[in-house]
């Protein structure tokens, strides 16, 4: 009985696979994360979808890199290739705060324990496999490595750092959700094709000599970025290399683009089309168990305890914020499961022992993207906006949101299901855009409506991430406006059905392009609408964003003008605490930095008795 219950998750040790009668494994992968058979865990993912193909794939998860290297030995090495997935989260912003300061837990790991895992995994892993076993290729991926593709800026150093396929010494890198060319690149050594030939697979990368020969396809065109040295020489440099990688990155007809580093090149070949509904449903129903590995022993793991009952709807997101890594990683064109595909998951989580019928999230990136794409194909292939939605919402993009609506109606009156919420981020300004057409606009106003009624935990969270128009159009957010008109539909709603719930919104200090009176304005204007803030964070520059260009190079790489960021840590507190304006400990502070900028106005304001 145990042993056939352990059989239902990939191998992860000697014992394991012996037990299976393997011969041999074709494909080791090594996790920076526990091991948690769920389809919202990358390397359960690839692991499963490799081996729908046939495969024999065992997983070695956060494997101890500071003793004998034990973990990195016990299962030899593979047929095929070793595959690294540091893990779900970048490892330096699970390890560190946006003040560069140490965690003391880590939601991936088994008990929320530190230390399971280095810093940059990628790095590490691969340079102990390359170690023990020169010969073997490894293949990186997952979010880590497609944000650092290129020259990319270390935030947490505070330093420009060359690609990471070459400061990895890794053979190839996939980047984006790397099921497609995983399933090519096995496809083509399973015929017999040497691994030093595969430079012409779609969302791959690899590293050659300047004058070296290699295959590609013909019908790609090329764009040679500035190289890692011109980086390290001109920021201008660097934020022009970004337009072209961001373009590129958003477009269904993307060139390969390489980057010259010393004497050598990296190639980054174009993205595989998005997944197309079969493909999505496909790997979502792949035999995945939706639990952690036994070997943990019910020891809690914080992220897999948020995401145990919850939904994927979609992947990608054409929001284009200028902080988020979503789209630089999952692309900006969406790819949705049908709605077969989602209801059968419905089943398989009320049959969850653990279920007692809140399924706590029916979403992806953003929580109301589904099944939207633009109106003309055409149009869309010839774009390269990384953004649908700013400056104003495409005339292209179909934002009806009647699929969401009839999904969400028909999880209501499953008889197993009490609540389903929508846990993922609204993009209301996308539920609040009036298209012209009167029917679409009835729906999407009633789909804000239903959310609110229905799926609802008791707090509402949505992200207008800061009130300054300035600063929102360098975040590439709408107005503040659009904020105001949600809070008033959200309290008419909640008033009419006798409602009690809450609007928690997300805000950001210290992005670029944010002053003082910037935050003092938002202090202002959050306390007139009655908010006393609770979620919000100081900026983290993450790797191969807009905004972490522009707080490294100074210039915006648009429009090349110069924009300033707060970057010394008490820059950077200076700005936060205007969120917490209301506490004693903060007023004289506040008033002082104010006072300094010669901003007395926004002083009174902020303390005067009006809309207390």
């Amino acid at each position: 009985m145990g042993m056939e219950r352990e059989f239902r998750w990939l191998p992860t040790t000697r014992k394991e696979v012996e037990q299976r009668g393997w011969k041999s494994i074709d494909v080791i992968l090594f996790s920076g994360d526990a091991y948690v058979d769920h389809p919202s865990f990358g390397a359960a993912v690839i692991g499963r979808v490799l081996e729908s193909m046939g495969l024999n794939v065992a997983i070695v998860p956060q494997p101890n890199w500071q003793d004998d290297l034990r973990d990195f030995k016990k299962l030899g090495k593979p047929d095929l290739f070793f595959g690294i997935s540091p893990g779900s989260m970048d490892s330096m912003v699970n390890h560190y705060t946006a003040a560069r300061r140490k965690r003391s837990d880590d939601a991936y790991t088994p008990g929320g324990h530190s230390g399971a895992r280095p810093d940059m995994p990628t790095i590490v892993y691969t340079r102990i496999l390359k170690e023990l076993y020169p010969d073997t290729p490894v293949i990186i991926g997952g979010i880590e490595a497609s944000l650092r593709r290129f020259t990319h800026y270390d935030y947490w150093k505070d330093m420009l750092k060359p690609p990471i396929l070459w400061e990895s010494h890794a053979d190839m890198l996939v980047y984006g959700m790397g099921e497609k060319p995983m399933m090519e690149i096995c496809r083509m050594l399973r015929r017999g094709v040497p691994f030093a030939n595969l430079t012409n697979i779609p969302q791959t990368a690899v590293i050659r000599g300047k004058n070296e020969k290699y295959a590609t396809n013909k019908k790609w065109e090329s764009i040679t970025l500035h190289s890692h040295e011109e980086c390290l020489q001109s920021k201008r440099l660097f934020a022009v290399n970004f337009r072209h990688i961001e373009e590129e990155s958003n477009s269904i007809h993307a060139a390969r683009l390489i980057q010259p580093v010393g004497e050598q090149q990296v190639i980054v070949n174009p993205p595989y089309p998005p997944l197309t509904t079969d493909e999505l449903d496909a790997i979502y129903d792949l035999p995945f168990t939706r639990l952690p590995h036994p070997k943990y022993k019910g020891k809690e793991i914080s992220a897999y305890n948020m995401i145990r009952h919850s939904i994927t709807m979609h992947r990608g997101c054409f929001g284009g914020c200028a902080f988020c890594t979503i789209s630089a990683h999952q692309g900006k064109f969406i790819s949705s499961r049908s709605k077969t595909s989602i209801l059968r998951e419905v089943e398989r989580i009320c049959e969850m022992p653990d279920f007692k019928g809140t399924i706590s999230d029916m979403g992806g990136p953003s929580a109301n993207m589904y099944a939207m794409r633009g109106k003309d194909k055409d149009l869309c292939e010839r774009c390269k906006r990384p953004s649908c939605l700013f400056p104003i919402v495409c005339k292209n993009l179909d934002t009806d949101h009647s699929s969401l609506l009839e999904l969400y109606g028909h999880v209501r009156k499953h008889p197993r299901v009490k609540h389903a919420f929508i846990g993922s981020g609204i993009r209301y300004d996308l539920a609040m855009h009036r298209t012209g057409n009167k029917e679409v606009d009835n729906v999407n106003r009633d789909y804000l409506e239903t959310v609110i009624k229905y799926h609802v935990s008791g707090r509402l969270k949505v992200a207008p991430e800061h009130s300054s128009d300035q600063v929102l159009h360098l975040m590439r957010k709408p107005s503040f406006q659009l904020f105001r008109e949600l809070t008033h539909r959200f309290n008419a709603i909640n008033k009419r059905e006798h409602l009690n719930q809450q609007l928690i919104p997300y805000f950001i200090s210290s992005h670029p392009g944010c002053r003082l009176e910037d935050m003092a304005e938002l202090a202002i204007l959050t306390k007139e609408l009655n908010f006393h803030l609770e979620q919000v964070q100081d900026f983290t520059p993450t790797p191969m964003t807009l905004a972490t260009d522009i707080y490294y190079s100074g210039i915006h790489p648009y429009s090349m003008r110069e924009i300033k960021s707060a970057k010394s840590e008490k820059e950077k507190k200076q700005q936060n605490i205007f969120f917490f304006w209301y506490k004693k400990e903060f007023r004289n502070e506040i008033a002082n930095l104010l006072n300094k900028i010669r901003r007395p106005d926004l002083l009174k304001r902020l303390y005067s008795n009006k809309s207390r």
